[in-house]
């Protein structure tokens, strides 16, 4: 394992001959692999999801959206591959064992909740593939098949029909499991109690992470702001369901780069809250973005801005749902979804006129408990999204005409990270 400072590779021997710490420079490693158990990580691997989270330390995120990276590339690296490998060995060898067992694997893995969505589905579409070999291959050898006598023929025959009988089922099994990858939730590899730990030792050990944002200030603390700026307004506003998204926005400059208040249904920033929306609500062009969770309490927002008298009720500004929606998730490939029972409880709370806004898939995959968290993205997304979204808006008329960009998870080199080259040894 490499030293994050002098980047000296030390084996166990090393680290162990040293009290945990380098060879090289004596700094302290986080963590040691070999007694982590399942889930095993590295300082380096550490060290490079928070980098690729800020961006090398030049955009804010919160603990939970680095609870989520190092999720999700944890489990890229569990890809349960003995059983296929095996399997796949199997299968030239003894076919109507191997197959049938290659096919088993392949379903198990795309309905594991302790895998990752992109794994799931390149299994998904492996079962397609199988099948579709399968149903060639039994036609090919039927045709290609010498007559022979009664027994023989009969033979071939049966050969043909569990050939395509294997094929179709894997074909179909493909199919359907591509197709509920939307409704299927994932199981975070790390407790938050767990990570939590690994954090706090991290910023002890390695300084405190100053892209790493605390939690939002709850209190309502009076803030001057100058007279001369009140006259003004903003003609833009994001509105977050959470006071966490909202934080993260103003933490990343996003009001100054794009010239838009952003504040958060719950109040935040609490100093500035009350004179800011009193600002917004004097400008009849105003234009007002709901950004929130795809969620019970998430999808409520939209009506909250318009029947609130507190917000924009009987007003005429125009107010775009930039989502996140159920629609978006169920149209993407890559998001991370869970489940509870909390949220599946949430939505039958629901009053008519949200309900009425939704799609009939959409109440059903809320009311099926599932749900997906804006933190689930990098910062780096969420604020593309976010601004591509507002800049859609030009051609939308508002309310729940989506303006929302594709929210598949970017595929960039920032989203590499270098786990082979740093052995536990």
């Amino acid at each position: 394992m490499k030293c994050i400072q002098c980047q000296t590779d030390n084996n166990l021997k090393d680290r162990t001959a040293n009290q945990g710490r380098c060879k090289n420079c004596g700094h302290p490693f986080v963590f040691e692999p070999t007694t982590m158990g399942q889930t095993k990580i590295t300082d380096p691997f550490f060290a490079k999801a928070i980098s690729d989270l800020s961006v090398n330390g030049t955009l804010c995120f919160t603990p939970k959206q680095l609870y989520y990276l190092i999720n999700k590339r944890l489990k890229r690296k569990v890809n349960n591959l003995a059983l296929q490998i095996f399997a796949l060995i199997l299968s030239f060898i003894v076919p109507y064992i191997g197959i049938p067992l290659l096919i088993f694997a392949c379903y198990r893995i795309s309905n594991s909740a302790n895998t990752s969505r992109k794994i799931r589905n390149r299994n998904a579409r492996f079962l397609q593939v199988i099948g579709g070999f399968l149903l060639a291959y039994g036609i090919l050898s039927l045709f290609l098949s010498p007559v022979g006598g009664s027994g023989s023929d009969w033979l071939i025959f049966f050969q043909f029909a569990i050939t395509i009988i294997v094929g179709m089922l894997s074909f179909y099994l493909g199919i359907r499991q591509l197709r509920r990858q939307s409704t299927l939730s994932q199981s975070f590899s790390v407790t938050p109690s767990q990570f939590q730990t690994w954090l706090e030792r991290w910023q002890e050990i390695n300084g405190t992470v100053e892209q790493l944002l605390p939690p939002p200030n709850q209190e309502r603390l009076p803030t001057s702001i100058n007279p001369d700026i009140t006259a003004y307004s903003f003609d833009r506003v994001v509105v977050c369901d959470s006071a966490t998204i909202a934080q993260l926005l103003i933490a990343n400059n996003f009001h100054f780069e794009n010239n838009c208040a952003v504040l958060s249904i719950t109040g935040y920033p609490q100093g500035i809250f009350s004179t800011v929306l009193d600002m917004l609500r004097r400008n009849p062009e105003l234009k007002v973005y709901a950004l929130h969770n795809a969620s019970p309490h998430g999808v409520t927002l939209i009506h909250q801005l318009q029947t609130n008298p507190n917000w924009f009720a009987d007003s005429t500004v125009t107010i775009y749902d930039l989502g996140l929606l159920p629609r978006h998730v169920l149209n993407s490939r890559n998001l991370f979804i869970q489940s509870s029972p909390e949220s599946a409880e949430q939505v039958r709370q629901l009053g008519v006129e949200v309900r009425r806004e939704l799609l009939a898939e959409e109440l059903e995959w809320l009311e099926s408990g599932n749900f997906v968290e804006l933190q689930s993205f990098t910062p780096q997304r969420l604020l593309q999204i976010v601004t591509q979204g507002i800049n859609r808006s030009r051609i939308s008329t508002g309310g729940r005409d989506s303006v929302f960009i594709d929210v598949e998870s970017e595929s960039s080199s920032s989203d590499v990270y270098l786990v082979a080259s740093d052995s536990f040894g």
